[in-house]
């Protein structure tokens, strides 16, 4: 094989810049990796690998084989009089550790859009790990108690509480247990005086090997640069693979036996969105990943060309098209995605990795964020969804042991029980309401006492906020309810009757109508929204709405998937809230769509008590 159909076009052939998920190709010759292992190469034939595809698109490129550079920690004794100053060194390197990500945070900010908001979330995560009292204090102790260095007592400490995040159900908190992990090597080096190691010296559009890249390693990735990455270790639901899709790179981790196997400047096709990492491609397999960029930058041109258009159907039904977000920061996305509001602010991020609790002021400057970014579009904040297996710190004794996590004290049960919780939220929001439209979201209503109490809660915040002298809006912000236990949705009738508002979290909907946890691989496979069950419940949740005439939505996966479109609106949902990135596909499948035809359909699968017939007359709708 000759060394231009090993390694690609000749340079500059692919030097334009790719929409996000779309990587260009390979475009240079080997440089002086490639060129030192031409003559291994030439021996070495196609290889396949699979793994988790976390960020979609396709990359095409030499291999840049990192090596971690683990670093090996002895243990050993102090005496009494060295105690101190081995607390001190453990400071020092903590304190380093801080500027260090203060420098990184001044990289960030020449990202652009969600990777610049993704980073400086993590950042911030990582400076509060570096100021937590559950691991610096932890560490001190254990070089106290037990007078062994600093490394050790790090390792250990970190070792610990990265267990107690990797116990737990949710797939978001158990990939907190990388972070605290990332955190601890840090410090570690800085004790060690171990060097960090860049992407700067890499050739165009290579592609990075490695056991782990942190989420600060693919910050610092130039997607000019670097045109993917494949790793041995890393999961769908951490940051490295959320920065991944940020930055349009595409990405494939947890491939095992991938190092030893690619050699540096090696050929490499990675495949984000099947889960491939392709070694010394043949020139057929090049061939057809080659038309499909092509095919997948003319797409990403059509999507964009959707931004600023309505999500209308072929007969003329409008459909509302909002966005589900997490962060003050992602609100920017959203617009940019053509977001006609914010349809779920999660405010759990205010009050993960840190030790107290936010305050009134806090929240309000969050959501005032949000609403001048959003510029007039409605924003719906849902109040604390935090409880049982969802894990925050700062709620310290609030939270207690729970035999049950699922089922237990969570959600709008604690804000209930705990009023001051809900208190400061709901004053944050009605002082944030003069910025722009807002309403208030209760997660896990189970009946229509939760929602009277809530309100009469609202009513009291309000009362409280007009004798300090705040401006308080009249009427109040709409009171609306999740509907996703079974209970909620078999007695939406009477919930409709106390509610402005419905909203369906299809996800944990799903989770208890089935009695499945996708975070559990043994049952996952069982975990089906198509279930006749599943259907039912959104059905009856639907037409009590409808019958009420109060606004209901969909807000769960579901809603930010083009497959389910038809179904939802053929069953009377004009609303659908989803991740930023999904809003195009899903508009695109929209606007394709008439609603009689859909309608008729969804009430065809609505008679059906087969899953595999109720995909099969869904995936065969053309609309």
């Amino acid at each position: 094989m000759s060394e231009r159909s090993r390694h690609g076009d000749p340079r500059g052939t692919g030097a334009a810049h790719a929409p996000q998920g779309v990587s260009r190709g390979s475009s240079g010759p080997g440089g002086s990796a490639r060129d030192a292992n031409a003559r291994g190469i030439q021996d070495r034939g196609e290889r396949v690998f699979t793994g988790l595809p976390v960020s979609p698109g396709v990359a095409i490129g030499p291999a840049h084989v990192r090596d971690t550079g683990d670093l090996k920690v002895v243990e050993y004794c102090v005496t009494d009089d060295q105690v101190e100053a081995e607390v001190a060194r453990f400071d020092t390197a903590v304190r380093k550790a801080r500027k260090q990500l203060g420098k990184v945070r001044a990289k960030a900010e020449s990202l652009h859009g969600s990777a610049a908001e993704e980073l400086g979330y993590l950042l911030d995560a990582h400076l509060q790990m570096l100021r937590s009292q559950s691991l610096i204090g932890g560490v001190e102790r254990r070089i106290r108690d037990r007078q062994v260095n600093a490394e050790s007592a790090v390792t250990a400490e970190i070792a610990r509480i990265a267990h107690d995040f990797s116990e737990m159900d949710d797939p978001y908190l158990k990939a907190r247990a990388e972070e605290f992990r990332e955190v601890g090597a840090r410090i570690v080096r800085n004790l060690m005086d171990a060097p960090f190691t860049t992407f700067d010296a890499l050739e165009s559009n290579s592609i990075v090997i490695a056991e782990e890249v942190t989420p600060a390693d693919t910050a610092l990735m130039d997607p000019q640069r670097i045109a993917g990455f494949a790793t041995v270790l890393g999961g769908a639901e951490g940051h490295t693979a959320i920065m991944a899709r940020s930055l349009g790179l595409p990405a494939v981790l947890g491939v095992a036996d991938l190092l030893g196997q690619v050699l540096p400047g090696e050929q490499i096709i990675v495949d984000g969105s099947r889960g491939r990492v392709i070694v010394n491609p043949t020139e057929a397999r090049l061939s057809r990943y080659r038309e499909r960029l092509a095919e997948m930058k003319r797409e990403a041109r059509q999507l964009a060309k959707l931004r600023d258009l309505p999500a209308v159907t072929r007969d003329h039904h409008r459909i509302t098209l909002q966005a589900n977000i997490e962060l003050p920061r992602e609100g920017e996305q959203a617009v940019a995605a053509g977001a006609e509001g914010v349809g779920l602010l999660r405010t759990e991020f205010l009050y993960m990795n840190r030790d107290d609790l936010p305050g009134e002021d806090e929240q309000y400057q969050a959501i005032r964020q949000i609403l001048e970014t959003m510029q007039g579009r409605p924003v719906t904040v849902r109040t604390l969804d935090v409880g049982g297996e969802k894990l925050a710190w700062s709620l310290g004794d609030h939270l207690g042991d729970s035999v049950n996590p699922a089922l237990g004290l969570r959600a709008i049960r604690l804000s209930l029980k705990q009023r001051d919780l809900l208190d400061t939220q709901l004053a944050a929001v009605l002082r944030a309401a003069r910025h722009g439209p807002v309403r208030i979201l209760l997660p896990m209503v189970s009946s229509t006492y939760e929602m009277r109490e809530a309100r009469r809660a609202l009513h009291e915040v309000a009362r409280d906020l007009a004798a300090r002298g705040e401006p308080v809006p009249d009427p109040l912000p709409p009171l609306g309810a999740m509907i996703e236990v079974p209970g909620a949705a078999l007695s939406a009738d009477a919930l409709a009757a106390v509610s402005d508002f419905f909203a369906i979290g299809t996800n944990d909907l799903t989770m208890y109508t089935l009695a499945i946890d996708r975070g559990e691989e043994r049952v996952a496979h069982l975990y089906n929204p198509l279930h006749p069950a599943v259907l039912r419940l959104i059905q009856f949740a639907v037409e009590a709405a409808l019958r009420a005439r109060i606004p209901i939505s969909v807000c769960g996966e579901m809603a930010g998937d083009p497959r389910y479109t038809p179904l939802f609106l053929g069953l009377g949902v004009s609303d659908l809230s989803m991740s930023s990135a999904a809003l195009p596909r899903v508009k695109q499948r929209i606007r394709q769509l008439e609603m009689r035809a859909a309608s008729h359909r969804a009430m065809a699968i609505m008679d059906q008590h087969d899953t595999g017939r109720i995909a099969a007359l869904l995936d065969d709708f053309a609309g």
